[in-house]
């Protein structure tokens, strides 16, 4: 299984992002997948994720009504859209796909939001 992510940047506050994780290797469906943050001097923290099969979401309170998530099943492809981004925002974020209690995950990628 592998994780591909991208879409990391610098942004002024109030600005946008979108990340993109794509999937490979999963032989079914049966996953959820999302995203965790690691702000600096913090613990990963999940912000948001989606069922694969029924779709139901998951917000951290901190980017609820902000953050999108959504996914493409047809290219295996989750996207996170990040709107009025906070310099609370920055971190370091990561896709995580998780599958019978097995977690995966993909390689980092820097937020950066500058005030």
């Amino acid at each position: 299984v592998q994780l591909q992510a991208s879409g990391g940047g610098l942004v002024q506050a109030g600005g946008s992002l979108r990340l993109s994780c794509t999937a490979s290797g999963f032989t079914s469906d049966d996953y959820q997948i999302g995203w965790f943050r690691q702000a600096p001097g913090k613990e990963r923290l999940g912000i948001s994720c989606i069922g694969h099969s029924d779709g139901r979401t998951y917000y951290d309170r901190s980017v609820r009504g902000r953050f999108t998530i959504s996914r493409d099943n047809s290219n295996d492809t989750l996207y996170l859209q990040m709107n009025s981004l906070k310099p609370e925002d920055t971190g370091v974020y990561y896709c995580n796909a998780r599958r019978l209690a097995v977690d995966y995950w993909g390689q980092e990628t820097q937020v950066t939001v500058s005030s």
